[in-house]
């Protein structure tokens, strides 16, 4: 059996919709805080335990019974997130499970700018610590990031920190590979390459898209890192969290995102999408 966790997310919901196209509800079972939001998927015949990552012991029993985990990684930075990630980690333990996939990210390291793959990096220790059998997916940046930068745009800017080039990478390609890894073992223990679309692309670069499918100018204007972070909190985003979005462009411009790599394709079985389906999505087209 397989349990799932983050499956009211966007990664987790879209992973287990692939998973339910090829393997009986008997073989599936979801992890969440509130089971009263995915009723469906009971009526479904899945089975729904509730686990949160902040209460161990309910993470040992909702993990019961499952030889495989896919661990979501947690909404939080830093010692929060590795607090969380250690206690689902320990409670699969606990409960018998014998391999965990887990979503990592491409820039995963100890080194990074960016918090959050500092993070991942440090979970993937305490998997490889832990004993049991695990893959770390090296997910590329979710493209949906280039989506809310459009949408914040005023008048067409997008007042954004210098930047450098990204893989951003669909959350449906994304999905569709760790169903595969899930069903049938496609991915060696530890860390997968990285798994990114076909190209790299920095702010300006969606700009022009997002100008040329819409007809409607659109731009970067670069602000220094501190504007940034004074923005977002005056916006009522907390200090930890606005410094490590920060991170996101002190990492892109040291080139950490600037990887592109076959295994998604491979994986899927077709080419990823591009930036341009992620931007004519993000934006008002035209009818033809």
């Amino acid at each position: 059996m397989i349990v799932l966790t983050g499956v009211t997310g966007k990664l987790g919901s879209r992973t287990l919709k692939a998973l339910r196209d090829d393997l009986p509800a008997t073989e599936l079972a979801v992890s969440v805080r509130d089971p009263g939001k995915v009723t469906d998927l009971g009526n479904a015949g899945i089975s729904v335990r509730s686990g949160d990552y902040t209460d161990p012991a309910s993470l040992s029993r909702s993990f019961a019974g499952a030889d495989t985990l896919f661990l979501v990684s947690a909404a939080a930075f830093g010692d929060e997130a590795i607090r969380q990630h250690r206690n689902a980690i320990e409670a699969a333990q606990q409960a018998g499970i014998e391999r965990i996939v887990y979503t990592s990210h491409q820039g995963a390291s100890a080194e990074s700018e960016f918090e959050s793959c500092r993070d991942h990096a440090t979970t993937e220790a305490l998997l490889a610590d832990s004993g049991m059998r695990w893959t770390a997916l090296r997910n590329g940046f979710y493209a949906d990031t280039i989506s809310t930068y459009l949408a914040q745009a005023h008048e067409g800017v997008m007042y954004l920190p210098k930047d450098g080039p990204v893989s951003w990478t669909t959350h449906d390609d994304l999905a569709a590979a760790a169903a595969v890894v899930l069903r049938n073992g496609a991915a060696p223990d530890g860390p997968t390459p990285p798994l990114t679309a076909s190209e790299v692309h920095g702010v300006a670069s969606i700009a022009a898209l997002a100008a040329e499918m819409s007809g409607r100018p659109y731009r970067h204007e670069v602000v220094d890192d501190d504007s940034y972070v004074a923005n977002l909190e005056g916006y009522g985003v907390p200090p930890n969290v606005a410094s490590a979005l920060l991170g996101v462009f002190r990492a892109s411009r040291a080139g950490e995102f600037d990887v592109v790599d076959p295994e998604l394709a491979s994986l899927v079985g077709r080419p990823p999408q591009t930036v341009e389906t992620t931007v004519r999505s993000s934006v008002a087209v035209p009818s033809a």
